[in-house]
């Protein structure tokens, strides 16, 4: 068996565990911290593996990437929060099923990448710019938490997904505190991309698919926390708009690997 689908399997072998624990989210243990920590190194050393000797930028590379820093920071803010780590019966299995997608579409040898621009400014880049899609993953699951909770107490009948995660207006909370730090990064990753494509094209944003769903990412992140501190944006809107960011991200992100990498390949 070649060895990257061992690593696949292995990481996908790990993160299974977590998922069958998600039920103790409300109340943690030893034992879903353990899976989780499970869940964290295994994917993050498959990474490591993907990515030794030369920066991959291939989709299943980029899927995995997106997994470990997912629960990197997942676990930090489970760790400091008991809000965030009642969503974890929605992120774990969402990410499971990248996993898989991962191991279905990462077939060796994926493309590498050797910029123009210095390294450390290149590394700057992409280490902004997942934490950014990291950190709107988790903002649009705790979107996503938020609109099943409005819809349970709509409904007056809670469900058994819905007694697991946070209570709507801590979920809210959460789904906002994310979004500030994602702008943060977003723009910060934006200044340092337009950096790079000047090193190594002389310009400073590429006129592509990519760019335009990234800068439409910015304007509707922008927009949302302007709308929120001005007339309190909440609730079932402010969460279907963070999802649509999310979408948006993920197109520019993923959805533009899987059009290169698979459907013209």
């Amino acid at each position: 068996m070649p060895s990257h689908l061992v690593m696949n399997l292995s990481a996908l072998a790990a993160l299974l565990p977590a998922c069958f624990a998600v039920q103790r989210a409300a109340a943690p243990d030893g034992l879903f911290w353990s899976t989780l920590a499970l869940a964290v190194i295994v994917p993050t050393l498959t990474v490591l593996g993907l990515m030794e000797g030369a920066w991959r930028t291939g989709l299943g590379a980029a899927l995995w990437l997106t997994v470990a820093v997912c629960l990197v920071l997942y676990a930090a803010l489970a760790i400091a929060s008991r809000t965030a780590v009642r969503l974890a019966p929605l992120l774990l299995p969402y990410l499971l099923a990248l996993g898989a997608l991962a191991t279905a579409f990462g077939q060796p040898p994926e493309p590498s990448f050797a910029p123009a621009a210095p390294a450390a400014w290149v590394v700057l880049h992409i280490a902004l710019s997942i934490a950014t899609y990291a950190l709107l993953t988790i903002a649009a699951v705790a979107g996503l938490a938020v609109l099943l909770q409005e819809r349970a107490l709509k409904r007056k009948h809670p469900t058994a997904l819905s007694r697991l995660l946070p209570a709507m207006t801590d979920g809210d909370r959460l789904q906002w505190r994310l979004l500030v730090t994602c702008f943060i990064v977003l723009i910060l990753g934006v200044c340092t991309g337009m950096a790079t494509e000047h090193f190594d094209r002389g310009v400073l944003l590429k006129p592509d698919h990519k760019t335009l769903l990234s800068l439409l990412t910015v304007a509707l992140v922008i927009g949302l926390l302007v709308a929120h501190h001005r007339s309190g944006l909440r609730g079932r809107r402010a969460a279907r708009l963070v999802l649509l960011a999310y979408v948006l991200l993920s197109l520019a992100y993923l959805g533009v690997k899987f059009v290169t990498d698979v459907l013209i390949a």
